[in-house]
């Protein structure tokens, strides 16, 4: 079978397609036949040795995969030879609150410790799977487990309501799930972004205002006028940084900011006073758990949901995907299919 590896070194270029033996199923595994990868910014930081610069090589990449089940061992009862699966990012986070011990970064795939989905076939564990919604591919299930959990959980844990209104930032797959999400559940939703290209295919998704923030340097003060001068209820924060402070100001009275991504760097300063003025809530959000990923997949059944693709590579082209990624000229998710 085929694999993609970071063989020798870090970075892109470093990809290499490796040739190794079909895994073999244990009696508490569940063998897939991997058919697609969605890649997320995390994946670009492993590759690229910014995540974990001690990462052992060679080392499978990419976090989310989603396939089809070939074959289970003899012990496991929660899935069959055809289920159409998806992996999980937080395994070990089965249900309830999050604890150190669940959210263990050393049982995460794709991140170190254990290898990633860029792989035909590959072996799992049962937690490390989730059945897709049925009304999706795999191609499109291989969306879910990072950006889609992300999307849902950050306006789950904002209380989004139909009359609400939700700030995103950019168009990346974590707020464009969030867009879609949102709009399902009947709320207003107002965008930002650079790229005007990009704001019209957001409002034709069902964006409701667009805000050019390269071109309006005062876009808090706009999403304030947008919304009769009270502020958004909910802000998916995908930049971090120094976006995080204007966010603030963006937001309404007692409203609720979910932090998602870091995308301007790990740090950034915040008024305080601002925010015990908003009396906003400010919460850091790592995905989600298992629980939450099915109920997710229930929403997305039920509302007929599809995950917007920007384009698909072919395992030939993992550089070129990866490259894509990184310039940022991705709407939705970029994925890569075997």
């Amino acid at each position: 079978m085929k694999t993609i590896q970071l063989v020798d070194n870090f970075g892109i270029e470093r990809l290499k397609i490796v040739e190794q033996p079909q895994p073999q199923l244990t009696k508490k595994q569940v063998l897939v036949k991997i058919e697609a990868v969605s890649l997320n910014y995390v994946d670009l930081l492993v590759i690229k040795g910014l995540l974990n610069s001690n990462l052992s090589l060679p080392y499978i990449p990419v976090c989310d995969g989603a396939g089809i089940v070939e074959k289970v061992g003899e012990e496991v009862t929660a899935f069959k030879t055809g289920d159409k699966v998806a992996t999980t990012f937080i395994p070990d986070w089965i249900d309830s609150q999050p604890t150190a011990q669940t959210t263990d970064y050393q049982t995460r795939q794709g991140l170190g410790n254990i290898s990633g989905q860029l792989s035909q076939y590959k072996c799992f564990s049962a937690n490390q799977l989730i059945l897709i919604p049925s009304n999706l591919t795999t191609i499109e299930a291989a969306t879910l487990p990072i950006a889609g959990l992300t999307a849902w959980n950050a306006l789950r844990y904002g209380n989004l309501q139909a009359d609400n209104t939700v700030l995103l930032h950019g168009t990346g797959g974590v707020s464009i799930f969030a867009l879609q999400f949102a709009k399902a559940r009947g709320a207003k939703v107002i965008i930002t972004s650079s790229n005007e290209k990009k704001l019209q295919k957001a409002q034709q998704l069902g964006a409701d205002l667009v805000i050019n923030h390269q071109k309006d340097a005062n876009w808090e003060t706009t999403v304030r006028n947008m919304t009769e001068g009270k502020g958004a209820d909910v802000i998916v924060e995908t930049v971090g940084g120094s976006n995080l402070e204007r966010s603030l100001n963006a937001l309404r009275m007692g409203g609720y900011i979910s932090v998602v991504e870091l995308l301007d760097g790990f740090k950034s300063n915040i008024d305080v006073l601002a925010l015990i003025h908003q009396q906003a809530t400010l919460r850091g959000l790592e995905v989600g758990g298992t629980h939450q990923f099915k109920a997710m997949n229930r929403e997305i059944e039920a509302k007929e949901i599809h995950p917007i693709i920007d384009r698909v590579f072919s395992w030939e082209e993992i550089k070129a995907a990866f490259e894509y990624l990184e310039k940022g000229l991705h709407f939705g998710k970029v994925i890569v299919s075997f």
